[in-house]
């Protein structure tokens, strides 16, 4: 079996991006409050959002127009208001977590196969990479949109897995949530969360996962123990 350097029986690595790459929170906001404002409803506090990111468009929309009392009949205009101001403001308000670039390179550095795979549909996945600067990290982008489900399914990491031609069990998952650990854990993948992420508003440190880190940029080292464990 080819290992990579320094990543003992792994080949691949699927990263997540909303909560574990890249502070997206204000720019969920922006659009958020456009799309309210077009709807002449009010706005919603930023820890409300970061209870709703992470299981796809439609769900955020749906939850937030819950939250402030909206319409039953809101939810097309909504979704309309929606695409059209994430569009204006993507990648405007986001930032890189300290530690991406460092982690990206180990990543690189160690011959690992890498895809990004998010909920978030995927022109806005991409163009958001493009807009950081680490577009070029990647082989492959997939968003919400990419497959016929969303995670926490597991059909988008499996799908993913046979995009990078690896077996599930030696692709590493790198999220931020239960819905990440979820995905990871049915398609048979070790996975690793970052502590700084979003989890829909829980503590990150109560998920099922291999591993927990504070910055992407300890990946390495984790990857050692928790490879470590595991049956060869």
């Amino acid at each position: 079996m080819t290992t990579c350097t320094g990543w003992p029986g792994l080949a691949g690595v699927i990263v997540d991006l909303d909560g574990t790459l890249v502070d997206t929170l204000d720019d969920f906001q922006a659009a958020l409050a456009r799309m309210l404002a077009a709807l002449g409803l009010p706005p919603v506090p930023r820890a409300v959002v970061e209870r709703f990111i992470g299981k796809g468009s439609e769900h955020l929309i749906a939850s937030v127009l819950a939250h402030v009392g909206a319409p039953p009949d809101a939810d097309g205009s909504a979704w309309q208001a929606y695409q059209a101001a994430y569009r204006e403001v993507n990648g405007l308000h986001a930032r890189l977590y300290p530690g991406v670039p460092e982690g990206l390179a180990a990543l690189a550095a160690g011959g690992l196969r890498r895809a990004c795979l998010t909920n978030k549909p995927t022109a806005f996945a991409r163009e958001l990479l493009q807009r950081l600067g680490v577009a070029d990290d990647f082989e492959a982008v997939f968003g919400g949109d990419a497959f016929e489900r969303k995670k926490p399914d597991p059909l988008p990491v499996l799908r993913t897995c046979a995009a990078l031609g690896c077996e599930p069990g030696r692709v590493l998952v790198v999220g931020d949530s239960s819905n990440d650990a979820a995905a990871a854990r049915a398609a048979g993948c070790p996975v690793i969360l970052v502590t700084y992420g979003y989890n829909h508003g829980e503590p990150v440190r109560g998920v099922d996962a291999d591993a927990f880190v504070d910055s992407m940029a300890d990946l390495p080292a984790a990857w050692q123990r928790v490879g470590a464990r595991r049956p060869r």
